[in-house]
């Protein structure tokens, strides 16, 4: 799923790296507008992230992230022990500004489209561990000034709120996106830009070494350890925050131009009347965001169009006087193609452990796209994915004695266990015969734990 995966991408993708919500902070008061906040308000910063009970929040974040071990091995259930055996000099390295990042592991990942690879950078635990206190401190005090139109990666917000506020501009009126797709933004991103907008709102001088440092520590592939000179690696729990902070300039000239818009991560999409405005708006950000932010936009994934043509976070739109809110294309695709790994016939699993395997993703799955308002098209994968199954037990069955044993047990008939058995049609065919349909129905599927994807009755 892509949103998913971005949603999907995210980086995760889920809450990796979250601080909590605006109404918890009890520091709002330092946050308002960090432009005109005097430089003592923030030059003890490096002491507040490692305050007791910042770094305890830290590293349950990080427990419960889980996440494979960086390139020293070490794994999330290691983390609290070497922490109780190491944290003092630890905490010395970094209120005295000498704290050393170790090189993020290189691991890359098909992306859902199936357009390449996205590189991922994993650092080692003690690292997310430090990087998850600072994000928490930092993320209190910035995320307040983002804009409203902003929602991934930031606490309270989702994906769904992301294409909910699409819907709305499209039933408003406006019929026309400026589907915009940054090209690698989270390998390009400019140190030197990024840096400087980090050093607008810290003061903290052992901060903003800090997290430079994390920038620059360098990716370990095949065993050699490159350098970075530009790029937010995806993988750690800083990432998104500064991914958020670099493309705050942008939210700002979309605002500033008065233009309707949702940005979730990189993925940005501008509602407009009119394709000639459309191409007008297209120009211009491209020019803003290759002359302010050295960032350049995707050609090839990027257009203006009607938003039942585009994608969104998984999702599109439909094309009528009332907008709702469909799962794309490629969504479906991704769902049936993985349904379809899972009962492949050569796996060699008992029925109970694929259903199992089943639940477990079809019930994600349906968390996130049964958002949509298309009850007919869930209803219709639910009827799919269980003649998916009837084919499965259907081949496992294998020899025509055992077919029809099993057919007579489960209530068949004998003359129409024997007219199935003998059948010349396909197997897929055969899924939705009447005796498949007796032997192996809705109700024998939902007593195993086969979950549905659609509404429920």
């Amino acid at each position: 799923m892509e949103a998913q995966q971005k949603t999907h991408r995210g980086l995760d993708s889920g809450g990796r790296g979250e601080a909590p919500r605006a109404a918890d902070r009890g520091a709002e008061s330092m946050t308002a507008n960090p432009e005109t906040e005097s430089p003592s308000a923030y030059d003890r910063l490096m002491e507040e992230i490692c305050e007791r009970e910042n770094l305890k929040q830290a590293l349950k974040r990080v427990k419960a992230n889980k996440g494979a071990p960086g390139v020293d091995g070490m794994t999330v259930h290691a983390l609290p022990g070497f922490l109780r055996e190491h944290w003092l000099s630890i905490r010395a390295t970094l209120l005295n500004g000498t704290y050393k990042p170790q090189p993020v592991r290189r691991v890359e990942i098909p992306k859902p489209d199936g357009g390449g690879v996205r590189k991922l950078g994993i650092p080692c635990a003690l690292d997310r561990f430090i990087q998850q206190a600072v994000l928490q401190v930092l993320q209190r005090q910035w995320d307040p000034t983002f804009s409203d139109s902003s929602y991934g990666f930031r606490p309270g917000r989702s994906a769904h709120q992301a294409v909910a506020q699409a819907q709305s501009y499209i039933q408003s009126g406006h019929r026309w996106v400026v589907d915009l797709d940054l090209e690698k933004f989270f390998d390009r991103v400019s140190h030197d830009i990024l840096m400087s907008r980090v050093a607008k709102r810290v003061c903290d001088r052992r901060v903003l070494k800090l997290i430079r440092s994390f920038l620059r520590a360098g990716v370990m592939e095949n065993g050699l350890v490159g350098a970075t000179d530009e790029g937010a690696p995806q993988g750690g729990p800083l990432s998104p925050l500064l991914s958020n902070l670099m493309l705050d300039d942008f939210d700002r000239e979309l605002a500033r131009r008065g233009l309707r818009f949702v940005r979730y991560a990189d993925d940005s999409n501008v509602y407009v009347r009119s394709e000639r405005a459309g191409q007008r708006v297209m120009e211009g950000l491209k020019a803003f965001l290759s002359g302010k932010l050295k960032l350049k936009v995707n050609e090839a994934k990027s257009a203006v169009a009607r938003p039942h043509t585009r994608k969104f976070l998984g999702f599109t739109f439909s094309d009528r006087v009332q907008v709702k809110r469909r799962i794309a294309p490629k969504a479906l695709a991704r769902f049936k193609d993985r349904i379809r790994e899972l009962t492949q016939r050569t796996r060699g699993v008992s029925v109970d452990r694929l259903i199992g395997t089943l639940k477990r993703y079809m019930t994600g799955w349906r968390g996130y796209f049964g958002f949509c308002e298309t009850p007919s098209v869930l209803r219709k994968l639910d009827e799919w994915v269980r003649r998916r199954l009837r084919c499965f037990l259907w081949k496992q069955w294998k020899l025509s004695r055992t077919r029809f044993r099993e057919l007579i047990a489960r209530g068949v008939s004998r003359d129409l266990a024997a007219q199935t058995v003998g059948s010349p049609h396909s197997v897929w065919r055969l899924s939705c015969s009447p005796a498949l349909n007796i032997a192996l129905s809705n109700r024998y599927f939902r007593s195993l734990g086969l979950p549905s994807v659609g509404p429920v009755g």
